[in-house]
């Protein structure tokens, strides 16, 4: 795999995975890590457009009710900066690329970095880290504007695998292996000195 420091900043771009209106739904939006993850997220965005690089945005969809594709809750959540020429793909697959033009896009815009950020951590944005490292690209695993909800283990009832656990297993398993995991301001910081004219 590429590590981020072989592939220029210039070269990144933000991916926002599922930030959408289906995740409010029920109970697990009030358990869910990361409190400051729209702050998190905003900024992110805000330092992507400042550099003049390239965010995309996906959406989830399946046969839950409030990810299906006629759901109104199949938007992206509000506090989103998504400009009409922001990119904006629908999945059916947990990765963002078996089912989508993403590879393609990454291409045409010479992007071989991606910012992985999004809900949730261990699954969609994972996976996709997983798959973007596989398929040759540097991986910066946003871990702070990534969030996530407790697991219930279906084979044990009662057992639930909490936010805290999940945040360490998913940083453990990517470290170096798929990903640099890195913090917002971290990112932030080294997008800041990104030339204008880029």
């Amino acid at each position: 795999m590429l590590h981020s420091d072989q592939v220029p900043l210039t070269q990144s771009a933000l991916l926002v995975i599922d930030v959408q209106d289906s995740f409010k739904v029920g109970e697990r939006w009030a358990q869910r890590n990361n409190p400051q993850f729209e702050d998190q997220l905003s900024a992110l965005i805000a330092a992507y457009r400042a550099a003049a690089l390239p965010i995309i945005f996906v959406l989830h969809t399946d046969s839950d009710p409030y990810f299906a594709p006629n759901s109104p809750q199949l938007k992206l959540m509000d506090f989103l900066d998504k400009r009409p020429d922001d990119p904006l793909l629908y999945k059916e697959t947990r990765n963002c690329f078996t089912s989508t033009n993403l590879q393609a896009l990454l291409l045409e815009r010479g992007v071989r970095r991606l910012a992985i950020t999004g809900i949730q951590m261990e699954q969609c944005c994972e996976t996709t880290a997983r798959v973007a490292a596989d398929l040759g690209y540097a991986v910066d695993f946003v871990i702070d504007a990534t969030l996530t909800f407790p697991i219930p283990n279906w084979d044990v009832p009662g057992e639930v695998l909490g936010v805290a656990e999940i945040e360490e297993r998913t940083s453990y398993a990517l470290r170096r292996r798929f990903a640099r995991i890195v913090k917002a301001a971290e990112l932030i910081s080294e997008l800041a000195a990104v030339p204008a004219s880029v």
